[in-house]
């Protein structure tokens, strides 16, 4: 059987959009009440793994829940201390270790974060309360964008959600927690 070139398809993908915050927390118990107090919906808790590799563009990671769901996220954003917007595609993955692997051949692993999430949701907001092994505890929004929705609303629901949180300013992170890591271990 002769087969032709495979031919790329043109159909372009958006990807979705998120506004994030992310912060140290210096009381995890005092933001969980909040949390809770707040909350629209309490979604439970997970343990993630994720291994971020070395993209040339935005980051890559390969997520892994509970060793149940697996998804890659490749996402672009800024870091800067503040509100941002964030643009991601997610892929549900079959077979984790495999596509790790392949991964990791190709592009290299550049950090693995474990972490315990807790999620609660206000409304279109996901508040996660994150407890970093070798960082410690972090409050994280992501004010989920409908598409074609207007990012002001978002930015919007983050400002009262700091306010409730009484976030210092002082305490918002700009990258990823990989980032995080990799400043504290230096160079």
């Amino acid at each position: 059987m002769v087969r032709g070139p495979i031919r790329p398809s043109h159909r372009s993908v958006e990807p979705l959009r998120n506004i994030e915050l992310k912060a140290r927390l210096r009381n995890l118990d005092s933001a969980r009440q909040v949390a809770a107090r707040l909350a629209t919906k309490r979604m439970g808790v997970e343990h993630q793994i994720d291994t971020y590799f070395a993209a040339p563009r935005g980051r890559l990671k390969l997520r892994q829940v509970n060793g149940l769901s697996n998804t890659l996220i490749a996402y672009s954003r800024s870091d800067t201390a503040a509100a941002r917007p964030s643009d991601y595609h997610l892929v549900p993955v079959a077979h984790p270790e495999t596509l790790k692997q392949a991964l990791a051949a190709a592009l290299g692993i550049v950090g693995v974060v474990d972490k315990r999430r807790e999620i609660f949701l206000v409304d279109n907001v996901r508040i996660h309360l994150d407890e970093v092994v070798g960082l410690g505890a972090f409050l994280e929004f992501e004010a989920v964008l409908s598409p074609g929705q207007d990012e002001a609303q978002g930015y919007e629901r983050l400002a009262t959600l700091q306010e409730a949180f009484r976030i210092d300013p002082a305490t918002i992170c700009t990258g990823s927690y990989r980032d995080l890591l990799a400043q504290q271990a230096g160079p």
